[in-house]
């Protein structure tokens, strides 16, 4: 009679203990592992959302690098460009200050030489009217 008891005791037990505390933790587990799973599944999200940020970051940051370099180039040869304008008005003003000062030198030599022949011309001719009283 004990060995019957135990083992009516032993499915009882398995059926009305046992087997639901099973399924309930069986559940739990599930529960655990598809809570984990998830967790796993927004933690690769998010360190490809993180990734995908970085390169965005990256991308944004080369293209300003490029941007600015763009500009500085440009500045550049625009600063260049005032330049040679600036050198070759400087040039221009030199010739003509040039040609104006060959043109005043002739001048003045044509003054000086008509000047030069009036002087002479006196001279001469206080010269003649001395030795001639």
């Amino acid at each position: 009679p004990t060995l019957l008891l135990v083992i009516f005791l032993y499915f009882y037990l398995k059926r009305m203990f046992f087997g639901p505390l099973e399924k309930l933790l069986e559940t739990r587990r599930a529960a655990t592992e598809g809570a984990r799973a998830a967790a796993e599944a927004s933690f690769r999200r998010a360190s490809e959302m993180a990734a995908q940020y970085e390169q965005a970051i990256r991308q944004a940051r080369a293209e300003i690098y490029s941007e600015q370099e763009k500009m500085r180039r440009d500045w550049r040869e625009e600063q260049n460009a005032r330049v040679r304008e600036a050198r070759a008005e400087a040039e221009r003003q030199v010739e003509r200050a040039r040609e104006q000062l060959t043109l005043d030198v002739a001048d003045s030599r044509e003054r000086l030489a008509a000047e030069s022949q009036g002087l002479a011309d006196r001279i001469t001719e206080r010269i003649l009217a001395g030795s001639v009283q």
